[in-house]
């Protein structure tokens, strides 16, 4: 197997695509090229199934990292309101057709003693979304990682996504958005401190 040495987020505890296996990729690849009636000799297509190979262990790289890693260090602080990061940009691709979504998530939690760095959050974003994935688990898996491993005393997730399955083939609806929530504790049983996370994300 080949090893990559350079991971898409740069340092020793971000996202780094661990060994594939490039040799089997390359071979998927231009077999799946020869399989719908092209040539994967011909000159523009040669370096294709290796270009393709090293794409997939990049936008793979959640399945070999835990998102958890990053919620570990928190800080003690005294912050009883909501904390907010919005706007989280991220790619995933749809475990359906193998074709890219993409967006913003963001997420809220309310501190129960202890809080995280901010990018922390992003990077919890990442990881579960480079994977196969479809946008509502991966909604969910990110509001259980905040809960759990903050022990917040609430967590408010709200993925908004582009799904290319929906715009370059079947119903070909460009433009097209998705809205997942996933609501934790005192989001869920409040109503007004939900309120207040829709109104500070969608301005209303």
């Amino acid at each position: 197997m080949d090893t990559p040495t350079d991971g898409p987020l740069g340092s020793s505890n971000e996202l780094t695509p661990l060994p594939v296996d490039h040799a089997r990729l390359r071979r998927a690849v231009r077999e799946l090229l020869a399989a719908v009636g092209e040539n994967p000799d011909r000159e523009g297509l040669l370096d294709t199934p290796d270009r393709v190979a090293r794409m997939y262990a990049e936008v793979f790289a959640g399945l070999r990292t835990d998102p958890a890693i990053f919620l570990q260090k928190t800080f003690t602080q005294k912050h009883d309101e909501m904390v907010l990061v919005k706007d989280i940009e991220f790619s995933s691709m749809c475990e359906h057709h193998l074709l890219p979504f993409f967006g913003k998530a963001h997420i809220a939690y309310l501190p129960n003693g202890r809080i995280v760095g901010l990018s922390k959050l992003a990077r919890v974003v990442d990881a579960v979304a480079r994977r196969p994935q479809v946008q509502e688990r991966m909604t969910e898996e990110i509001a259980d990682l905040v809960m759990t491993h903050l022990k917040a005393r609430g967590v408010g997730v709200i993925v908004e996504a582009a799904h290319t399955c929906m715009s370059v083939r079947g119903v070909r609806k460009a433009g097209a958005m998705t809205i997942t929530s996933s609501m934790r504790g005192g989001f869920l049983d409040h109503p007004m401190t939900r309120n207040e996370l829709m109104a500070l994300v969608f301005g209303k």
